[in-house]
């Protein structure tokens, strides 16, 4: 009966978002977009361009027209980010945990990936990405409403666009992989059914809240003088006015997973044995792998968010790989100094911590600010997921919490350090005046916290919310029996491994 009702609750979350198509407003031929900018910047689209018309004055401004290289450029980095799900983020976490669970953990990852993609193109991308007020979008392109092959959205240029059905799957991914990340935290116990639910509540009234927050805006083109560009800000998501940076997620993505994560370990619970028995990976060669495609699609996530195949996804993009590799080193080093050895999952772990602390800043920074945040994440993550994580006291299978949580509030707040063109960052962009403003680091640290408080307090009310609702209607954990026996047989009735 609770399958049954599981199964129903999914279905009926799906529905709700199907539109009265006859109360519905026509959509704009183009989508109103995201978040703010340094010389060009973050992962939320930008403003809509004009549609033509058959009306239209003879004089009237042609109808911008999407650059091939860009349009290709966000497609093959929507395909970058898809694989950082599957299978990066699945391997990785599969690797993790003990050879009885790895179907179960690849299992979640894999049909998260899949119901969040459902979820965004029925109504997901409209709560986003359509102006609403500064939390939620409308229902206006529910199940891509309007939306046509024609249709363009603005990028972080003036009069250039992309393709709308790019940046649709673009930023899909990124929703995506946002859920599968928060399953890593409550590994080896919970229940299938109940992650999917959750998911979906989750999905509904934290990423989509987030997304809109820090990343919806009226775009360059409707910053045509002070008077406009004032207009304009007041239609942009809350974090948005408030002048938080997040050029491709580290509030939206790894803040907001991890909180959900942290949260669900709490409630949920300790696994059996945790402490006593041990709970060592069973195969870290898998976690390598997994590690090794999450940085190679981090290229998409980071430097395809520049939307434009352009210097400042180059920049995005070297800064990914340094960060990266300064947080390998620099993880390891510390681990090495600590217990006398370098490991392997050391290294694994401090790369995947210097890609989630350089992703807020990516598009921001110098390379020698990429430098110092990923030397930075290394050490500061690996006392997250040691020390942080006895103080705390519960059972984060896989260090969300210690990876994703630390490295993203780290990479948050120091964005507005490092994004200062006294020490190589780009700046701000004023797009009244066509120019990059004058930076004030204390101003902007500020907004940097709004962004970080808001998430933490957001995620984690919902988060917490959302499972003690699950956990009354279906249950949240597996029976002990069937904790201790694996949740690749007793939930999926299959094993990994025949030997």
């Amino acid at each position: 009966m609770k399958r049954l009702f599981a199964i129903l609750t999914l279905l009926g979350a799906i529905s709700v978002a199907a539109p009265t198509w006859a109360e519905e407003k026509p959509a704009a031929a183009v989508p109103a977009s995201s978040a703010v900018v340094g010389a060009e910047s973050t992962a939320g689209v930008a403003a809509p361009a004009a549609a033509a018309s058959s009306s239209a004055a003879p004089a009237a401004t042609p109808t911008p027209q999407a650059n091939k290289g860009d349009n290709a450029w966000v497609m093959i980095s929507a395909a970058f980010v898809i694989l950082m799900s599957i299978p990066g983020l699945a391997l990785f976490y599969g690797g993790l945990v003990r050879s009885k669970n790895m179907l179960s953990v690849l299992m979640q990852v894999f049909v998260t990936f899949s119901l969040i993609s459902i979820l965004w193109v029925a109504y997901g991308y409209s709560l986003a990405f359509t102006e609403g007020n500064g939390f939620f979008g409308v229902f206006d392109k529910t199940f891509l409403k309007g939306i046509t092959v024609d249709s363009v959205a603005a990028t972080f240029s003036k009069g250039v666009v992309v393709s709308e059905l790019a940046y649709v799957i673009f930023q899909g991914a990124f929703a995506a992989i946002t859920c599968g990340l928060i399953v890593g935290a409550f590994a080896e116990r919970a229940r299938f059914s109940a992650i999917l639910v959750f998911m979906v509540v989750w999905f509904t009234l934290s990423y989509l809240p987030m997304a809109h927050m820090v990343w919806y805006w009226a775009g360059p083109d409707a910053y045509v003088d002070a008077a406009a560009g004032e207009a304009a800000g007041k239609t942009a998501g809350f974090l948005f006015q408030k002048g938080a940076l997040d050029f491709a997620g580290g509030t939206v993505v790894h803040i907001n997973a991890a909180i959900a994560g942290l949260v669900g370990a709490i409630v949920i619970g300790k696994r059996i044995g945790y402490g006593r028995e041990s709970m060592a990976p069973h195969s870290l060669t898998f976690t390598m792998i997994g590690a090794s495609l999450l940085w190679f699609g981090w290229f998409g996530f980071n430097a395809g968010s520049a939307l434009e195949a352009n210097g400042s996804a180059a920049l995005a993009m070297v800064n990914t790989w340094v960060a990266t590799a300064c947080a390998a080193l620099s993880w390891m080093l510390a681990e090495w100094l600590l217990k006398g050895k370098p490991s392997m999952l050391g290294a694994a772990s401090g790369a995947v911590s210097g890609l989630v602390a350089i992703t807020p800043a990516a598009g921001f920074v110098g390379p020698l600010g990429a430098i110092a945040i990923g030397l930075l994440a290394g050490i500061i993550c690996l006392w997250g997921v040691n020390g942080l994580k006895r103080m705390i006291g519960a059972d984060d299978s896989l260090d969300v919490f210690g990876v994703h949580g630390v490295g993203g509030v780290l990479g948050a707040l120091l964005t507005g350090v490092f994004a200062a063109p006294s020490l190589g960052g780009t700046g701000v962009y004023d797009y009244v005046a066509n120019k990059v403003g004058d930076y004030d680091m204390g101003a902007q640290l500020i907004s940097q916290f709004w962004g970080v408080g808001t998430v933490i307090v957001w995620s984690g009310i919902v988060s917490f919310v959302a499972f003690k609702l699950v956990d009354l209607i279906i249950g949240l954990r597996v029976p002990e029996e069937e904790e201790r026996e694996g949740l690749d047989i007793t939930a999926h009735g299959e094993s990994a491994y025949h030997y």
